[in-house]
Order: C-alpha cells, then structure tokens, then sequence
C-alpha cells in the first residue's frame, strides 16, 4: 500500500437506505469524503426488502455501488474487489457477518478492518454469546477495530478480545448538507430517532412529562417504529420517517432539540450519536441524557445542556434567556466544525489505515 489514493471495499448494512438505521448516513458522509480525497470506495450491500422498499439513495455517486443476495452471491461476484482492496471494511449488522467476516480475513490481501457502528450494543451481544455479526475469534483477525465508542472500550478490545489495533471512529457530519436556516421556530423541542425500548423511557420522562406539564409547549418527535399503542400528548407532533433530505429542516425548525442515548451506549460512554452532530451543525441547542466522556465533546452548559429530569427539561426550555440559547447553538456548532465533521473522520480513517501498514511492516 504506497501513501496516496486507496482503494477500499466496504461490505455494510446499507448506504442505500436510511430506513430504520443510522448507519446510510455514516456511510454517505465518510464515502462521500472519502471520494473527495482521491480514494477509490467499493460499497458491497445486501439486497434486502426492508431496504429495497425505502431507498432514499439508490444510485450513489461518490462511490461504486453493487447489491448482493447473498453469501453464495457475495463470494461468486465480488472477490475480485476484495482481494485487490488496499482495505476491506465489514461494518457492524450486516447480515451474516460473522460468515462474511470470516470470508473477508481469508480473502482479503490488505488492511482487514471492522467498523462497528453499534459498539457497546456488540459487546452487550458478545456478552450474551449472541454472534449476530461479530463472534470473538474474529476480533483478532480483524488487523482494526474501527469503533463508534471511544475511551475505556478501546483498550477493552485490545486486552479483553485481542484486537490488534481498536481506534475510535466516531460518526460525522457533513457540514454542506447540516447548517443554518433563518426559518421560524416551530417547535420548543423535537427528538428524531428511531423507537426502541430502552430509548423510551427517558423519552417520556424528558419529552413526554415536559409536553404534559406545559401545554402552550410545542414537540415534535420523527422516527420510525413507535408502537400504535402509545399515547401522544396533544401537544406533541408525531412524524413517523423523516428522510435524512428532512432533517436540517426539522432541526432548524426546533427552539432546541433533544437527544437521547441507548442504554448500552450510556453504559461504555464516550459513544456521540450523529444526531448531536447534525442538530450543533445546524446551530441548534441540544439538550441531553448524560454519560461518561460527553464533556469530551461538548463544554457541558455552554455548548450542550444536560437533562435529568421533565424538570430540568422545562428549565432550559422556558427560562434560558434567548440570546444565550442563541449563542450556545453557535458554540456547539463551531466546535462540531472543528473536529467532527465527515472530512475529519476520512482523514483519521486513512491515518489508521497507515498506522496499521507501518507496524504490519516492521
């Protein structure tokens, strides 16, 4: 692998797709970067129906595009990309992964990488001896473990389940797609993000009680999933996808936004969710759950506020002053375009390929 342009093939969930995952959007801001930068970008992804019915972007151009459907396919038609790839990606959910893990670090000439964009939830499954997409053998074939969760994890990986090299990889955001719009404020406080059960609560107690206790409040909350059976407070707007083309305009429609961790996530900490990137990269407030390692990112107070309670919710919503809720978008958005956009993490994914070819070659 000589320094210049890489070509790289990456087998994960869906860059085609946005439904239900966070994972497209990831993928289509690295690439994205990626392609700006010289590298040539393979993306390999399994047909599925869920996806196939919700393609919000089925014919990228910033990287080559081919749908599988299945391993026998993936192995008949593809190996040729992998095997000349300088690195070789499998991400975190794709369908029988372990399978096609195991098939990458047996095929693959260069850099074998794992991008996990689900970390704390994999070493929760791993735990559970629940293999899904990742089984512990595997970490030690994977020459990098490219990880959503930074801090104490890391070293967990190496020293636990014997990764070579874990690195973190944090999510992005493409600031040409993500910024401000002088638009009216709709809403007081709107949450996007798929339904899932351990979200829920603090949800209700942030969101739902906050919406209860004031009526004149405006909420909004957009994802996909939601039970029929949950009762919305009349001042709450459900929406129930909003593509990713949809989202600056939600987050700019929003006096604040909110943002909410899983709970495996709030467990390892140090695991930013791309929704906190996107809102501060549209100059929105952001008030969150807590977990270790978030004042890594954001200055607690003046670039993001942190909720407890419905109490401290409505705190921040009807008695911050205007000007300094103003003046905190603008803090957390400069900070994001400082260090968390979708170029910074092409650069430090191409450093770490480099940092892994000089110690495979001493």
């Amino acid at each position: 692998m000589s320094k210049g342009s890489l070509n790289i093939t990456i087998l994960g969930l869906s860059i085609t797709s946005s439904w239900g995952n966070g994972h497209a959007t990831t993928f289509r801001a690295i690439v994205k970067e990626l392609n700006k930068a010289g590298h040539r970008v393979t993306f390999l992804e399994r047909d599925v129906p869920w996806y196939a019915s919700n393609r919000d972007l089925a014919q990228p151009d910033f990287c080559e595009l081919f749908l599988y459907q299945d391993l026998e396919n993936l192995k008949q038609n593809y190996t040729e990309y992998v095997q000349s790839a300088d690195m070789v990606i499998v991400g975190s959910y794709v369908p029988e992964g372990v399978e096609v893990g195991r098939w990458v670090c047996k095929t693959a000439r260069g850099i074998k990488a794992f991008y996990d964009i689900d970390t704390p939830v994999t070493l929760a499954k791993l735990e559970r001896k629940d293999y899904e997409y990742l089984s512990p053998d595997l970490i030690p074939a994977y020459d990098l473990y490219l990880s959503f969760t930074g801090g104490p994890t890391l070293r967990l990986l190496e020293d636990k389940y014997g990764s070579p090299c874990a690195r973190a990889l944090y999510c992005s955001v493409d600031p040409a797609l993500y910024f401000p719009e002088d638009v009216e404020k709709t809403m007081d406080l709107g949450y996007l993000g798929t339904y899932s059960d351990d979200r829920q609560p603090p949800l209700e107690r942030l969101l739902f009680d906050a919406a209860k206790q004031w009526a004149q409040g405006r909420f909004a909350v957009a994802g996909p999933q939601y039970p029929e059976t949950i009762q919305w407070p009349k001042n709450i707007t459900y929406i129930h996808h909003l593509p990713p083309a949809e989202h600056r305009a939600f987050y700019n429609s929003q006096r604040f936004t909110l943002n909410i961790t899983r709970a495996d996530m709030i467990k390892a900490g140090y695991s930013p969710s791309v929704r906190l990137f996107e809102a501060a990269a549209c100059g929105v407030p952001i008030i969150s759950d807590y977990w270790d390692g978030l004042d890594t990112v954001f200055e607690l107070g003046k670039e993001i506020f942190v909720s407890h309670s419905c109490a401290d919710t409505l705190g921040y919503l009807r008695d911050l002053p205007e000007a300094e809720r103003i003046a905190a978008g603008e803090r957390s958005r400069q900070r994001i375009l400082s260090a968390h956009t979708a170029r910074h993490r092409a650069e430090e994914l191409v450093g770490y390929a480099y940092e892994v070819k000089r110690s495979t070659t001493v």
